[in-house]
């Protein structure tokens, strides 16, 4: 691990995010799993599907 992430792991302690941020990080993580869940059951719509995309690198 880097200094870096002890450093922010102390202040993280220190100062402790509230408790409304703390539900609105998983409030943000349950909707990530209900879409990936949604995706998972009944797939990936065809209107969201990209059609002609070039094979390989693209360039400029």
């Amino acid at each position: 691990m880097n200094i870096r992430h002890f450093l922010r792991m102390a202040r993280w302690a220190r100062n402790p995010p509230s408790e409304r941020r703390v539900k609105l990080v998983f409030a943000i993580i349950a909707i990530c799993l209900v879409v990936f869940a949604f995706e998972r059951v009944f797939g990936w719509p065809d209107w969201m599907t990209l059609g002609n995309t070039p094979k390989g690198r693209m360039t400029r």
